[in-house]
Parts: structure tokens; sequence; C-alpha cells
């Protein structure tokens, strides 16, 4: 077994930042709180609330930092099953004027350069961020109010009574007077045991998948309805698929699984909507299915959409 290099851990900082930890007797999570002055992360890539550093089941680890390099407004300095959502207008906009991040909040657009998820972007409106704790939930709103666009954005993380189980259930309500039509993917920055990302570790789907990109033939490869690896990934090495191709159109096939046969551990994640998109990317310390939906709301309307993920560990 390969574990990360002190290189990633010796990253994260001493700093205690506002956090929540939640325990359902099987499940023990930590997630780290949004807040512009204090919080973990400051991006503005990433949905702020969800962010979550730890989290623990029957004697193994899932999330972790993943990176090496920390401050909180690096675009990608954040774990868990983290959130980003579309950006809405920055075609439109010009330079100097506004766009929208779901859960960042009103950002400016600095020139006409086309948007990436690298930019740090300025944030001129964060909206309102309430958080409810309980022991064994977290419940994170965000109201905005702005020129063009007003809505209410809530999301709970909550672990299930009894069950190795993680329910991410989300509301969107719109309050102002466009349409709100964008997408939003989970990254699932699974972080099982830290080991390397290598051969023992894999990602199922309902269908047979078929998919091109960077680093499949040679590191990983496609196999039926699997993704496995042929080796261990170095430092800097990465595999990356845009566009994997075989699901329809129900949401059944929002169904995956990583599993890492190393250490026995597995997650099924399954979700209430259809996929959009399906993306997968890895690096040597994480493999992440990053699972697309659609969301469209009218004026006065609700859109909701909740995330399962099944914890459970592999017969010996």
């Amino acid at each position: 077994m390969y574990l990360f290099s002190a290189l990633a851990i010796c990253a994260m900082p001493a700093e205690k930042f506002p956090q929540a930890e939640i325990n359902n007797g099987i499940i023990h999570a930590k997630l780290y709180l949004p807040d512009s002055d204090k919080g973990y992360y400051r991006g503005t890539r990433f949905d702020w609330s969800g962010n979550m550093p730890v989290l623990e089941y029957n004697g193994h680890e899932y999330f972790g930092q993943w990176f090496t390099n920390y401050s909180p407004d690096i675009h990608d300095a954040i774990m868990g099953p983290v959130e980003d959502f579309a950006p809405l207008d920055y075609a439109e906009a010009k330079p100097g004027g506004r766009f929208l991040k779901i859960g960042v909040g009103i950002l400016s657009k600095p020139d006409d350069k086309p948007y990436t998820f690298t930019r740090l972007y300025p944030i001129l409106n964060y909206g309102k961020w309430s958080i409810k704790k309980q022991s064994d939930k977290v419940q994170f709103i965000q109201e905005l109010k702005d020129t063009d666009y007003a809505y209410r954005y809530e999301k709970s993380v909550q672990l299930i009574k009894d069950k190795p189980e993680l329910i991410l259930s989300h509301s969107l309500i719109n309050r102002g007077n466009s349409i709100i039509e964008t997408s939003v993917y989970d990254h699932n920055f699974f972080v099982i045991d830290k080991q390397t990302i290598g051969p023992g570790i894999s990602i199922t789907f309902p269908f047979n998948v078929t998919g091109e990109g960077k680093g499949l033939g040679e590191l990983a490869e496609i196999n039926g309805n699997r993704i496995i690896f042929l080796k261990d990934l170095k430092n800097g090495e990465n595999v990356y698929c845009a566009s994997l191709q075989g699901f329809g159109i129900s949401e059944t096939d929002y169904d995956i699984r990583i599993e890492n046969q190393k250490t026995g551990a597995g997650v099924r994640i399954t979700c209430d909507k259809p996929l959009l998109k399906m993306v997968f990317w890895s690096c040597s310390t994480t493999a992440c299915p990053e699972p697309y939906i659609k969301i469209k709301v009218s004026p006065g309307e609700e859109f909701t959409w909740r995330i399962k993920y099944e914890f459970y560990t592999l017969p010996k």
C-alpha cells in the first residue's frame, strides 16, 4: 500500500476555522463553515457550503487534503463532496460587469477574457449565510438579492439515523424576476484511506462507459462499466475525460460506486435527478467522478435535488 507523501499532509494550516461536527454513532464528519472573513474556503469556484475535510466510517477515512498548497482563495483548496455551479451571465457581461455563481455570490468580470474556474474573481455581493447546527445535521442557507437575481439556496448535510448514509438535500427558490438556468456538478474529492490512486481503485457505473481523454490507455482504462487504473499515479500525472458517454435520461443512471480494494472501503452515490453530463478526473491523491445535473427555476418557483452517499466495506 502506498500512502500520500508528507508534502500534502504538512500543507494543512494549523489555524482553527469556523466548523461543525456531525455524528450518528456510525459516521463521524467535520465541515468547514462559510465565512467571508475567517472561512477555510473563500475562492470563487465552489459553493461555499458542504466543505468536508473529514468523514470516517468503520475505521476508514473517505475525505481529506488531496492538494499541496493552501490559501483560502485558491480555487481548488477544498475537500469533500463539494459542488460547482456554472456561472450565469458571464458571457453577456461587459468588462466591469456582474455575473452570478450560486453558492458564492455576485462576482465582477474584470476583462473580456473567457471564464475560467482557475481564476479568482472579485466578489461584489456575498448574500447572507445562515447556519443551523444539530448533532447529525448542518443546514446552510444563502439568501441573495441583487440587480438581476434574487434567490434562497438551502443545502443540508445530514447523517441518517442507524445507517451508514449521508444525504445532501438542496433547495433553490427563485425570488427574482429572471429565470435561473444553469448546471451543477459534485466534484467528489474522495481520498479513501489516504491511498495513492492506482490499481485497486475502481469507479463503477450502471451502464457501459465510453470516452476518450488524457491518460486513458496509459494510466487508466475503461473496461465495460468500470474505470480502472493500470499503474500508480505519480505527482503531476492526471487522468481526464471531459465527457463520459453511455448514460440515458433516467435518474437510475446516476449511480456511481467508488471502491478501494486495497483497504476494503467503498461508497455508492445516487441522485434523484438524471445526469446531464459525466466528467472524470484523477490525480495521484484523488479519483473524482463528476456528475452534472441541469437546473432551471422560473421566478417564484423552487428546484430541489438530493444526493445520497452509502458507505460500505468490501468482503474480505
